[in-house]
């Protein structure tokens, strides 16, 4: 309890390198949700329906599913700093491209190199905190670089939805490019020299899923995050269809969904300082009520914009409880674990998209709620129990009776 104390009422400054990667996660998140706020206008000016541009987001998540845990195996000796800067670099290049994709095939060879990038940065940058700050900083540290997903769902999306809606999407991708190159330039001088801790093998990321409790969590994070996007990406369509919701105000909600998601990390990377699987479990069961509940409040204005804020509080607390117990679980191998993470989080992303995609084409944007809010549902008993090996003297106590049944029978 003492220790939980000092981890999460530490006084001391963070370092500015801390902050430097939240920007860059503030970076990739913004790039990887941007189409969610330009899904109209997308579809609009490349020709296709909501569910074929909803790929935009599928095809960079599948990619990272497949960079995160290859990337870090593939730079094992490299510095993460050079790692980091260099992955900058490639995202400002693909949102160049994306923003002068003559077709929908061109605009998916730019999202694909989108994805290499955030799989890249989350392998690398998530368990980044440890080796920037002291032990008693560490939670907070991590809180703060997953605050960059909350803070792109405040700023970058909504900025992004904006730009695209009065200029035009493709000058959206051109500002993401100038400030992914802005980003790569801040990580070069404020980030420390960061050589790898010790080599990564594949062979060790896929050893942590050996570990019972690792196995645990990557279990919830595949269902809550497959069904929080299966909802997220078809959320804008689902608010136009409520009686009373412009445009304008579809931008002002999905800013006060991310205000919500901003205090939401931090809550919930205070509740998983204490018990990361807690945290977790009363994080899934209330993202879960709010998606199910905004199918019949779509009548309501006041219903949807309450259920919408509480949404955005549970998701931004997902990432920090997840990366938490994560690191309780496999404390000696964290690249490893985080690679494995990232891999999974960015699949259940993709498989999440394009589950949404096929509901929402059948049965328009309420199917894809639906199908979400039950997927998240679905996750909350496996946070229910704690996951792990039988205590040694249960298995010697049920081994002895076993002997003692077959001395007898054999005797």
């Amino acid at each position: 309890m003492e220790e939980t104390a000092r981890r999460t009422g530490d006084p001391r400054p963070l370092p500015p390198s801390v902050f430097a990667l939240a920007t860059a996660t503030f970076c990739v998140v913004t790039t990887e949700m941007l189409p969610v706020g330009l899904l109209t206008s997308l579809g609009d000016g490349l020709r296709t329906s909501d569910g074929t541009t909803g790929l935009t987001v599928t095809l960079p998540g599948l990619v990272a599913a497949l960079a995160a845990p290859l990337l870090p195996v593939a730079v094992r000796r490299a510095d993460r700093r050079t790692v980091l800067c260099a992955l900058l670099a490639v995202l400002a290049a693909a949102n160049a491209l994306s923003a002068l994709a003559p077709a929908f095939a061109v605009l998916l060879v730019a999202r694909a190199l989108v994805g290499v990038c955030i799989g890249g940065v989350w392998a690398v940058a998530a368990g980044l905190g440890a080796r920037l700050v002291r032990a008693e900083s560490e939670a907070r540290a991590t809180a703060v670089i997953f605050s960059g997903i909350a803070v792109a769902s405040v700023l970058g999306v909504p900025a992004g939805t904006l730009m695209g809606g009065s200029a035009g999407w493709r000058w959206a991708f051109a500002a993401l490019a100038l400030l992914a190159l802005a980003v790569a330039a801040l990580l070069a001088v404020l980030l420390p020299p960061l050589p790898p801790a010790g080599a990564v093998r594949l062979s060790e990321v896929a050893g942590v899923v050996r570990v019972p409790a690792v196995r645990a969590v990557l279990l919830v994070v595949a269902f809550l995050i497959t069904g929080h996007f299966a909802a997220y990406t078809y959320v804008r369509p689902a608010l136009e269809r409520v009686p009373g919701l412009g445009t304008e105000a579809v931008g002002a909600l999905l800013l006060a969904y991310g205000a919500a998601g901003i205090a939401g990390n931090f809550a919930g990377g205070a509740a998983a300082a204490r018990d990361p699987r807690r945290a977790l479990l009363v994080i899934s069961a209330v993202l879960a009520g709010a998606v199910l509940l905004s199918v019949p409040a779509g009548g309501s204005p006041p219903a949807s914009v309450a259920l919408l804020v509480v949404w955005g509080l549970a998701y931004g607390g997902v990432s920090v409880s997840a990366q938490n117990w994560l690191m309780a679980a496999a404390p000696d191998r964290r690249e490893a674990g985080s690679a494995l993470f990232a891999g999974l989080f960015n699949a259940a992303i993709a498989l999440g998209a394009l589950l949404g995609g096929r509901a929402a084409d059948r049965y328009g944007a309420t199917g894809a709620l639906w199908l979400g809010g039950t997927l998240a549902l679905a996750a909350t008993p496996m946070a229910l129990r704690p996951r792990g090996p039988r205590p040694r003297r249960v298995l010697k106590r049920r081994t002895g009776w076993l002997c003692r049944v077959l001395k007898r029978r054999t005797g």
